[in-house]
């Protein structure tokens, strides 16, 4: 059987883009002496997506546990490990001074496996960004088998096996890094997306009233909290994304958002540019040290610099890889679960 192609939700889309954007300010004011902490909730936002449209494509276009897992591989590794060889080969260079490369540390950030980094002790891969990917990939894993369970028992099993992790971690105290990673409750996003997916599959996601009060709502909680630097992580970083989530789809159901060019691009290169603009951003202020350009125009050609080069790495890099493997996945080639 053949599935039907799945239709673009622009909002998630546009949302994709934010977030990435956010992350990247975040990065840019952090190594030019300004604070924009609150774009970090970018990655919140993508784990939210992430669960949602794992959700939306599993009931759309059904595959089987190996096929998924493969299919998700050839969409992230590729990529991730080339940008992680780069910045092995900048460090040998000594372009990174502050990174302290170890053997056992190159492979576990390669297989997505959670561990200290030697240049700092913090659980961070050799690409410091890609700790959002040992999130990603262990999604996938318990993901992919819960395609084996019938559809209804899916996301139950998921959020119970989630929320059983969490509550692992509160009652342990450890400073193990597998632990300390999958017990982390900013898992529940991934829950909390396929939730949303759910009602959304249902047609019952609000109508643009509720939409426009989430967003907004969303949004003032994220400017309050970088206005008032107030302490934050996922436990209010991850309601706050969820509800701009839902909100956008909200809109999404009321044909608020059409294909607009720009947002579509970013939107296309989020996970480009999430990889990359770090690269671009430390040689941006590099030279701004050199040349004496203060911190502010800085910030901004940093900001623009590590989005461009998002951009052409989705062009140069990412898409040509997707698309030369994208025929080796017969995904659409299998029978819907019961």
């Amino acid at each position: 059987m053949t599935a039907t192609p799945m239709k673009t939700i622009h909002g998630i889309q546009y949302l994709r883009a934010l977030a990435a954007l956010g992350v990247v300010l975040f990065h840019a004011a952090e190594r030019t002496g300004h604070h924009f902490a609150i774009g970090a909730a970018g990655v919140d936002v993508f784990f939210v997506i992430s669960g949602f449209i794992m959700w939306v494509i599993s009931d759309r276009r059904p595959t089987r546990p190996l096929a998924f897992l493969k299919e998700r591989l050839r969409r992230i590794a590729p990529v991730y490990w080339l940008a992680t060889m780069v910045m092995i080969g900048g460090g040998i260079a000594g372009l990174f001074p502050n990174l302290v490369l170890s053997l056992e540390h190159i492979v576990a950030s390669l297989l997505f496996i959670p561990a200290r980094s030697p240049s700092s002790g913090e659980i961070w891969p050799v690409l410091v960004q890609g700790w959002t990917l040992n999130f990603e990939m262990f999604f996938y894993v318990v993901f992919a088998a819960s395609l084996m369970l019938p559809r209804h028992r899916r996301l139950p099993a998921m959020a119970a096996v989630f929320v059983s992790l969490v509550l692992l971690g509160l009652a342990i105290d450890t400073e193990n890094a597998l632990f300390l990673t999958y017990t982390r409750a900013v898992i529940l996003e991934f829950v909390a997306g396929m939730i949303v997916a759910e009602f959304w599959l249902r047609g019952r996601i609000a109508g643009p009233g509720v939409g426009i009060v989430l967003v907004a709502g969303s949004f003032l909680g994220l400017a309050g909290l970088a206005v008032l630097r107030l302490p934050f992580d996922e436990r209010i970083l991850g309601p706050l994304a969820v509800m701009l989530v839902t909100g956008t789809l909200a809109l999404e159901s009321d044909g608020w958002f059409r294909k607009w060019t720009l947002p579509t691009l970013l939107g296309d290169a989020s996970y480009s540019i999430y990889l990359w603009h770090t690269f671009a951003i430390s040689v941006v202020v590099k030279v701004a040290a050199v040349v004496g350009l203060n911190s502010a125009p800085t910030l901004l050609v940093a900001l623009v610099a590590g989005t461009l080069a998002g951009i052409a790495a989705y062009f140069i890099i990412e898409r040509p890889i997707t698309r030369r493997t994208r025929s080796r996945l017969p995904l659409n080639r299998v029978r819907p679960a019961s």
